[in-house]
């Protein structure tokens, strides 16, 4: 299987989390939501996977094109 890596396209402070590891996604779904300047912009996954890890949490800065999240696909 081959990992995939889910990177932030905007800089901000994630605001929540809403898969975890192991969770099964499909394409276009909602991993993260990340605020920045007081809107939610949320990072979607473009490939099917199940989750392998979460590499931030709640209150978290994160920078454009950090890698949040990994799946498996």
């Amino acid at each position: 299987m081959a990992s995939i890596e889910v990177r932030s396209e905007i800089t901000g402070t994630v605001w929540q989390v809403k898969k975890q590891p192991g969770d099964r996604v499909e394409e276009g779904d909602t991993l993260i939501v990340i605020e920045s300047m007081k809107m939610e912009i949320p990072v979607i996954t473009e490939d099917a996977g199940t989750v392998k890890e979460i590499r931030v949490k709640e209150k978290d800065p994160v920078a454009e094109g950090e890698v949040v999240a990994v799946l498996e696909g």
